[in-house]
């Protein structure tokens, strides 16, 4: 079977913006992989125990799926203990799944380490995906030619207007949306809060917290 690895941010501020990682997104992924008997790595930027942003666990966003990975003894004890992401060989997954969560926007975006783990999967034929701020780490991906990951491809992720209706846009260091267009993507914005899945081969991406079952199941069907 496929072995995963779920990449989440490490920083707990974006700013004076307190954040983590989006519950949902990681723990989705986590719980239909494993569903499907695949082994699964909870990875973080620099290992330890995973921020969860507070507000991904208050009201509707503490979906079933959330409480369910919350008792999950196995989960918890890799959320927990992640393994950092210089210290693994990404090599070894056949997969990777970029959670978001506004903590991405402090320690994915700009990550060199983070950008050349994605060059190495994508380059050896990994599915690579990556939902809502989860994309922002696919910013500096390079395809093997060294032109932009995302140039010509259609893709997807937590759009300007969705950053606007949070009130966050003048706090995250770049907008995914515009950010992808400059690259030359073919961005795929769905209505806001709406679940939205952009497939380019083995290149998945999601838009929002109610993509992540999506995002996740065509992750899993393009493994």
């Amino acid at each position: 079977m496929p072995t995963i690895a779920i990449i989440c941010t490490s920083a707990t501020k974006m700013g004076d913006h307190d954040t983590g990682a989006w519950l949902e997104e990681a723990a989705v992924p986590y719980l239909m992989c494993k569903e499907k008997g695949m082994d699964v790595d909870m990875i973080s930027i620099n290992g330890g125990e995973i921020p969860w942003d507070q507000g991904s666990m208050q009201g509707d966003f503490m979906t079933a799926e959330c409480t369910k990975f919350m008792a999950d003894e196995a989960g918890q004890a890799q959320a927990k203990n992640s393994k950092k992401l210089t210290e693994v060989d990404i090599l070894g997954y056949d997969g990777i799944y970029l959670a978001g969560g506004h903590g991405t926007c402090a320690d994915f975006y700009g990550n060199q380490d983070l950008y050349d783990a994605v060059d190495k999967a994508y380059a050896a034929g990994k599915v690579v995906a990556a939902d809502c701020h989860g994309p922002i780490g696919l910013l500096g991906a390079k395809k093997p030619d060294g032109m932009p990951l995302v140039a010509g491809l259609k893709v997807t992720g937590f759009t300007d207007v969705e950053e606007s209706q949070v009130g966050l846009t003048e706090k995250v260091p770049a907008l995914i949306e515009t950010e992808f267009r400059k690259l030359g993507a073919d961005f795929q914005a769905g209505p806001a809060w709406g679940p939205n899945v952009a497939i380019a081969g083995k290149l998945i991406t999601g838009q929002n917290p109610q993509s992540s079952t999506a995002c996740a199941k065509a992750f899993i069907e393009a493994l």
